[in-house]
């Protein structure tokens, strides 16, 4: 009983940072043209885009591959038979982010996906932040 409960948070956990890390991704893809159109400031923030690039491109080469991302592999194996017991909620968001369609076709529209990043990576480039020296002491501000 105890391993089928903590098999189960495992899961739980999993999907928690899979829903986390596209939520991330999907908020990217919105917030940099928005972003840039609205003079937002964030979503020229280097290490921010640099990241969003990566995760994005994770995705595209294991679709490529022909392999499910990881995330999806470590939650089936914690999962185990005990699925059809999940809280509905977590049934919902499977439902919602786990769709039975031929990896060949995942794997077009993530590089879609990535592609469209990378063009919002060229069109709104990330900066590098300048840091300000104080004219008193010859430091940062």
């Amino acid at each position: 009983m105890q391993a089928e409960l903590t098999a189960a948070t495992a899961a739980d956990a999993v999907l928690a940072v899979h829903v986390a890390i596209i939520l991330f991704n999907l908020f990217g893809l919105v917030a940099v043209p928005v972003g840039a159109v609205c003079g937002w400031r964030f979503v020229r923030v280097r290490w921010w885009r640099i990241l969003h690039i990566l995760l994005l491109a994770m995705v595209a080469v294991q679709a490529l591959a022909g392999r499910a991302c990881i995330l999806t592999l470590w939650q089936a194996a914690f999962s185990g038979v005990a699925a059809d017991h999940a809280p509905l909620i977590a049934r919902w968001v499977n439902r919602l982010i786990y769709w039975q369609l031929p990896i060949r076709v995942f794997a077009v529209l993530y590089f879609g996906v990535f592609g469209y990043a990378l063009a919002m990576f060229w069109l709104v480039p990330p900066q590098r932040i300048a840091t300000r020296r104080s004219p008193t002491f010859g430091g940062k501000v």
